[in-house]
């Protein structure tokens, strides 16, 4: 077998145990706590003062796992991940803004949306030249008006945009008794309705790839959205409009539809291998980002 090697001695011009340590305390003080070990090289050069080279100081640093990252850094704040529930129409509407293009390079038109998550009805919408706070504040308190919203009744979610996070808008939800929630930086999935809704309209036939003017814009959004909120049936609301949702419709037609279901399976009972065909029912609830369930834990007996 091959020999262990001998200890390697310790060079006379080695750092004493002592001095090392003192290293370490001068590495580790106030001043230098934050420093890298080049600049604490420098700045004791500077003040007539030489205790080692900087490598030998990352080397008595390693000796204690102390080589890590000195320098006093930007630590971003821990965002809560919002877990939003709605049961019924105004209980939790979101609300964002999408660019159109223009009719030249680099010329956009702003277009703000509010929508209710639970019937995906667009409650309010406008189109600006720019985007600013005031025209959000006065979008969400003409929808707020409009729906009848009471204090302590609505939700208001949206991403964290100048115009979302700005202090009038603040200002305004809290006179108007409306809870505001936001979604984390950088994370689209936080605000999910939203933007199914504008990729609903900018998928869309017919969609311009650059609208000529503002009024060009607000010209093809009206029938859109009387489109979307009336003649679009929902996947995710069992194929209803927002607006039979959004106005309690839904159960009604749901009923109807089971009757002519019905009907068909009365007269050829045959075509319906799994028995009588039963309408979608609308969802009971809506969630942004749904707790994921903790599974109960399994006793063994």
């Amino acid at each position: 077998p091959k020999r262990a090697p001998k200890p390697r001695p310790t060079p006379e011009r080695a750092l004493k145990p002592q001095e090392k340590e003192q290293i370490r305390q001068v590495l580790n003080s106030e001043p230098f706590q934050d420093s890298a070990p080049r600049e604490v090289y420098a700045t004791l050069l500077d003040a007539g003062q030489y205790l080692c080279s900087w490598r030998t100081m990352y080397r008595i640093l390693n000796e204690h796992q102390l080589v890590c990252e000195r320098r006093n850094q930007l630590r971003h704040p821990t965002y809560t991940k919002p877990e939003l529930l709605a049961t019924g129409p105004n209980q939790l509407w979101s609300w964002d803004i999408t660019k159109l293009r223009g009719p030249a390079k680099w010329t956009y038109y702003y277009l703000y949306t509010s929508l209710d998550v639970f019937s995906r009805y667009v409650i309010g919408w406008l189109i600006a030249e720019r985007e600013s706070a005031r025209l959000a504040e006065h979008l969400i308190g003409e929808t707020c008006a409009k729906q009848g919203i009471e204090p302590d009744q609505l939700t208001l979610h949206a991403d964290r945009g100048s115009a979302m996070i700005s202090k009038t808008v603040a200002l305004l939800l809290a006179d108007l008794g409306v809870t505001k929630t936001h979604s984390r930086p950088h994370v689209s999935n936080d605000n999910p309705y939203s933007e199914s809704q504008f990729k609903t309209m900018k998928y869309r036939p017919g969609y311009p790839d650059r609208f000529g003017s503002i009024q060009d814009a607000r010209t093809w959004a009206r029938p859109f959205f009387h489109w979307y909120n009336h003649q679009h049936y929902h996947t995710g609301l069992g194929l209803m409009t927002p607006a039979m949702v959004h106005y309690g419709q839904a159960e009604a037609v749901r009923q109807a539809r089971n009757q002519v279901l019905l009907a068909a399976y009365t007269t050829h009972p045959e075509r319906f291998v799994k028995g009588p065909p039963v309408a979608p029912a609308l969802p009971a609830e809506v969630w942004i980002n749904k707790p994921q369930e903790v599974p109960s834990a399994a006793f063994a007996h």
